[in-house]
């Protein structure tokens, strides 16, 4: 009954959106005619022209819904001789909740499982149908847990919510295209992006009762307690697939680097922090109900599944992954199939967190080496360069510029921290050391023969003058030579920087940019395009291209070079930006400017209030 209401939902609201479109167009006729009869002809065709193409807009949107096709997403298709048990378990489930099997299994990498189906007609026919299983859940859910998920997505099907899914589909194409196209100072703007969001209330409400219903066959199939303990997995599993990529694979992906088996990394990863995994589900937090959601939460579902009665069925705590014949085999297809890896070198995973740590070491320790070079005015620095700081007596009055409330003696005191780091690098650049993947704890520093190695002790020493030259035998026992360790980025750059704002069509040194201010430096792209089109260009620059690479290709200005900022005025904004080499940067904003989100103004005043502190 949903998906009947869902899709006749989805056709009215779609009717009346273009009805709505007509009644515009014929006030903006209507408007013309009375212009026209009461100016001259130009200031008419000025007035009327935004309008005009504000209803362009939705013939547009409406194109390219109708031309969309409803092609499967990518994934590695799994047949009978990669998934043999998959498979059987599949069809036995599709015969249980009444509904015909999918034609084919795809291996897809997130943290999910989905169904589709290539209907035509507005779903009057149906077409071949695709049900794809996420890599992750298949190695991390026991047997009985995964033949609930699989059961939830083949209740979509019993339920017809895919036959007719495609009609919401375009609806949300169409709205959503004509919103993009049209200015947000178009007036016609406003009256589309209430309508739009209209819509989605209606249809999301009917997608909550369609996940509802497939959790009933989830239920009925699978039993309570695996239907409930798969649910409350998800958010754990996806918490847990989100720290993978941020402290394992990110930092040398960034490096020009990456792991020749991806997807296996997750699953010793699970192995090893199974525990961890488990305290998270158990203890995940129960987010608010909301209007614009697409699922119930996982409370609620809970909370109706409980409402169905009890049907008993014999845990199967086997894991998910048995059901392929190869699950290593097959993440490793699903590599090569999906992930665009361009020209990273590719690594066996200890090699991988080896150089990837050492690469983020010697970032950090660059960074430290090029406020070295410009307090010495040493071209060329490095470690020995801060030594020398020392032994002078020199340390605290360079130390102060990274412990701002500190004096110079606490400064001094506190550099052994940063000194460590580049005793790690200086450790490594020697090949003393290396740093040692583990799956339960952060890498540590080893030795050659895996011994671990802590120089916290000896950078304490390396922060004295006096006992300097002890901290230096220490290091010469273990074989570090510290010449080894200088620079070797010259000027920052934007790698692992991330995005905090972005503004367009800001006059720098008067000509215009489009700015995007990074937590590290801004990125300053020259002519960018036309001003009204300046929100819009940044969202799709930044949705097609990472920062890093939109930094590389346009002049970018680290903070760590900027001396100071007087901000002349605030709104506009008006700013004399000063470096360390005494240049100026003049920064004004327009009245035609834009910006990615309203307070990236504010957030680039805090910026240049950091720097002045």
């Amino acid at each position: 009954m949903s998906a009947t209401y869902r899709a006749l939902a989805s056709v009215v609201m779609l009717i009346g959106f273009y009805v709505v479109a007509l009644l515009q167009l014929a006030a903006v006729a209507a408007l013309g005619v009375w212009l026209f009869s009461h100016t001259s002809g130009v200031i008419t065709g000025k007035l009327l022209l935004p309008l005009v193409v504000a209803l362009g807009a939705v013939g547009v949107g409406l194109w390219k819904a109708i031309r969309t096709k409803n092609e499967p997403a990518p994934g590695l298709i799994l047949d009978e001789r990669a998934a043999p048990w998959l498979w059987a378990t599949v069809r036995e489930l599709a015969t249980a909740v009444g509904t015909r099997a999918p034609d084919e299994i795809r291996l897809v990498p997130e943290v999910n499982a989905a169904v589709g189906e290539q209907s035509r007609l507005l779903g009057l026919i149906g077409g071949r149908r695709t049900l794809y299983v996420g890599l992750p859940l298949l190695q991390a859910m026991r047997v009985d847990q995964l033949r609930s998920v699989l059961a939830h997505e083949l209740g979509h099907y019993s339920g017809r919510h895919t036959r007719l899914g495609g009609v919401a589909y375009r609806g949300r194409l169409a709205i959503g295209e004509t919103i993009e196209r049209i200015s947000p100072r178009n007036p016609i703007g406003w009256v589309f992006k209430q309508y739009a969001k209209l819509y989605l209330l209606v249809d999301n409400a009917a997608s909550r009762r369609q996940e509802l219903e497939a959790d009933r066959a989830s239920v009925q199939i699978a039993g309570h307690q695996a239907a409930a303990s798969a649910l409350r997995t998800l958010p754990a599993l996806d918490a847990a697939w989100r720290f993978y990529e941020t402290r394992y694979v990110d930092p040398g992906w960034s490096a020009g680097l990456a792991p020749d088996d991806f997807f296996g990394g997750f699953g010793h990863l699970l192995q090893a922090r199974r525990d961890e995994i488990d305290e998270l589900r158990e203890n995940a937090p129960e987010g608010p109900a909301s209007r614009w959601d697409t699922h119930p939460p996982i409370g609620a579902r809970v909370a109706a599944m409980d409402q169905i009665p009890p049907v008993h069925v014999t845990p199967d705590d086997r894991p998910a992954w048995s059901m392929l014949a190869d699950v290593v085999g097959a993440g490793r297809a699903l590599q090569s199939l999906i992930v665009a890896h361009g020209s990273r070198r590719l690594l066996p995973w200890p090699e991988f967190i080896a150089e990837s740590i050492a690469a983020g070491v010697q970032q950090r320790a660059d960074g430290i080496y090029r406020a070295a070079g410009r307090f010495t005015g040493t071209p060329e620095p490095g470690l020995p360069t801060v030594l020398d700081l020392v032994r002078a007596g020199r340390l605290g009055e360079f130390a102060e510029q990274f412990f701002t409330n500190a004096t110079r003696r606490e400064a001094a005191a506190a550099f052994a921290g940063p000194m460590e780091t580049l005793l790690d690098n200086a450790a490594v650049r020697s090949g003393r050391a290396y740093w040692q993947l583990s799956w339960s704890e952060p890498a540590r520093l080893v030795g050659r023969s895996g011994e671990p190695w802590d120089l916290a002790e000896v950078a304490k020493l390396a922060v004295a003058p006096e006992t300097l030259d002890e901290a230096l035998a220490r290091l010469a026992e273990l074989g570090v030579d510290v010449r080894q360790s200088t620079v070797l980025q010259a000027r920052a750059s934007a790698r692992n920087a991330d995005l905090i704002a972005a503004l367009a069509n800001i006059k720098i040194d008067g000509r215009e940019h489009d700015v995007y201010v990074l937590d590290n430096g801004l990125v300053l792209v020259p002519e960018p395009g036309k001003a009204h089109e300046g929100e819009k260009r940044l969202k799709e620059v930044l949705s097609a291209t990472p920062v890093a690479e939109v930094a590389s290709r346009n002049p970018f200005l680290p903070y760590e070079e900027i001396r100071s900022v007087e901000v002349t005025k605030r709104v506009p904004l008006k700013a004399v930006i000063t470096l360390h080499d005494g240049r100026t940067v003049q920064v004004q904003e327009l009245m035609a400017s834009e910006f990615l989100e309203k307070h990236s103004r504010d957030t680039l005043l805090r910026v240049f209030e950091q720097i002045n502190a």
